[in-house]
């Protein structure tokens, strides 16, 4: 089938844009978070496109007085990969690699966000992970760090983005689990476990990147830090992979209660320290959601609101639905600097270092 993108050069096989390889798990993704100099207004979107599932999907969430407000939409893709509008959301890619507007409207909430990079993108080694003979991830993936300005609205009350409103986009694309599950087992004797920590900082004057992917022994099978000066270009950027992650968990759960980052540099070390400020529930933009996980099918349109009191979820429900999180943090550094930024943390099994010998062992 030909679509709107077969007439771009954007073509990476033989094929037409509407089909991505073969795997059935192939995805497209947007995910954008933002957040007042302080640390409130939150918000987050995302929105995902899964080829071969014929199936789009958009999320988008907001944080007020301790309740997460979720917007969910599904739709049926129709093999048209640059229709970016899923029922009441819809992204609009500005300028590329720059500016992006996020548009909302349905279910008693509304939003209009445009985003605007403080540097080029940054890209992330290559993901590629598997458990057994399966390829369980293989993506890449883009992040950038910008100023928000817009607004938004729950149930007729609109606020204005607050002055200095900052955050992180990224963008990506390859295999990943979406759509139902698959109920081939991963091999034989295979323990599967997940171990994921992402720090996107906003310091005054750059964007910090750290993420780091382990084993369930510690060691780090995909990792890196990034230090970005506004402005940069996309060879203006400090990169390692020596860096390292400090964190211990809050009490009865698999959530970081804070946590101290130590980037190795030519000139010594640069350490961040991260205080919580704000928990956000990754559910609510889809990850490890029961319902509305990604690219699951609910007909030709689907949209649902779905509101969370955040001090009376449980932080080790037995289907997963809370573990993942991103806790919006303080951040000082060694070099004297304030910032704000996000610390999102993914345990799923068991991860030795930290003592956690089963899937639903807490902290």
């Amino acid at each position: 089938m030909l679509s709107k993108g077969d007439d771009f050069p954007l073509h990476q096989t033989p094929e037409p844009v509407a089909y991505a390889g073969t795997d059935r798990n192939f995805y497209d993704r947007y995910f954008f978070n933002g957040y007042a100099p302080d640390g409130s207004g939150f918000f987050a979107v995302a929105l995902g496109i899964y080829p071969h599932l014929n199936v789009a999907d958009a999320h988008f969430s907001c944080i007020r007085d301790g309740v997460q407000y979720n917007l969910h939409a599904s739709r049926e893709l129709n093999m048209e990969r640059l229709d970016l509008a899923v029922g009441p959301i819809t992204i609009e890619v500005v300028e590329p690699l720059r500016s992006l507007r996020v548009k909302v409207a349905g279910e008693g909430i509304a939003a209009e966000l445009t985003f605007t990079g403080r540097a080029f993108p940054i890209e992330e080694p290559r993901f590629t992970y598997r458990i057994g003979p399966r390829t369980f991830m293989d993506y890449t993936r883009l992040t950038q760090n910008g100023h928000y300005a817009g607004w938004i609205e729950v149930d007729g009350k609109r606020i204005d983005l607050a002055p200095g409103t900052t955050g992180t986009r990224d963008r990506s694309w390859g295999v990943r689990p979406v759509g139902a599950s698959d109920a081939q087992p991963h091999g034989h004797n295979v323990v599967s476990s997940f171990f994921w920590q992402w720090t996107p900082v906003n310091l005054p004057g750059r964007s910090l990147f750290f993420h780091v992917n382990a084993d369930r022994h510690g060691a780090p099978w995909n990792t890196r830090a990034v230090i970005a000066p506004d402005g940069a270009a996309h060879d203006g950027f400090f990169e390692t992979p020596s860096a390292t992650m400090a964190s211990p968990m809050q009490p009865g759960t698999r959530w970081p209660a804070g946590g101290t980052l130590t980037i190795q540099r030519p000139e010594g070390p640069l350490s961040l320290t991260f205080e919580p400020i704000v928990r956000f529930q990754m559910r609510g933009l889809g990850y490890t959601s029961p319902k509305w996980g990604h690219g699951l099918y609910h007909g030709p349109l689907a949209v649902e609101r779905e509101d969370l009191v955040l001090a009376e979820l449980d932080p080790m429900a037995q289907t997963l639905e809370n573990l993942h999180v991103q806790i919006i943090s303080r951040v000082t550094t060694s070099d004297g600097e304030t910032g704000i930024g996000g610390f999102e943390q993914l345990v799923i099994g068991p991860y030795e270092p930290w003592g956690l010998k089963e899937y639903f062992d807490a902290g």
